[in-house]
């Protein structure tokens, strides 16, 4: 995965885990000693995923292996959890007002990262989640089939009335899983 996708996919989990923020002071190049015995952090994000009959679903996850390193000595250290390797598109996207993107499954195995408003995700079971700034979704629902009523992967869409802009990281390399909830940790 080129250098920049890992940087933000890296950025994106700190923010989420509040690692990362404005007025954080520059680090040493080595931890303190509350850094370096304090747990590593856990950080959350949703797995929409799809089941053996070709449903899919919306799970909450988590990060929760992470390594304390420097991304690049000689700086500071800092929680990295590397969650894949290989090639990947890094799209922006921004969704206009009211945008609805009806019943459909993910073009690719992706994570999806709102900067900006809030999205929302339902997937076939039902489940509907909202997604703002700092939420992190995988988008995984290739597999899907159609049900009774032809919904097919999921239904997504803007909250409010304003535009949502997300950044949209796509994983070339990886295959679409079945029955495998959370399978990034």
């Amino acid at each position: 995965m080129p250098r920049f996708i890992r940087y933000c996919l890296t950025v994106s989990v700190l923010a989420m885990a509040g690692l990362v923020g404005s007025s954080v002071a520059p680090q040493a190049a080595t931890p303190d000693a509350s850094t370096a015995s304090s747990p590593p952090p856990r950080s959350v994000y949703w797995h929409n995923w799809t089941d053996s009959q070709g449903v899919s679903h919306m799970t909450k996850c988590t990060f929760h292996t992470y390594t304390l390193k420097s991304m690049s000595p000689p700086a500071g250290p800092q929680w990295q959890d590397a969650l894949s390797t290989g090639k990947a598109r890094l799209i922006s996207t921004v969704q206009p007002p009211h945008w609805n993107g009806a019943w459909h499954p993910d073009p690719k195995v992706q994570w999806i990262i709102p900067l900006k408003g809030t999205w929302f995700v339902q997937a076939m079971d039902g489940t509907r989640v909202e997604m703002g700034p700092g939420d992190i979704s995988l988008g995984e629902d290739q597999l899907s089939r159609p049900d009774s009523a032809g919904h097919k992967g999921h239904l997504a869409g803007n909250v409010g009335n304003g535009p949502v802009t997300l950044l949209v990281i796509q994983l070339e390399d990886e295959a679409p899983t079945a029955d495998k909830p959370c399978r990034f940790q």
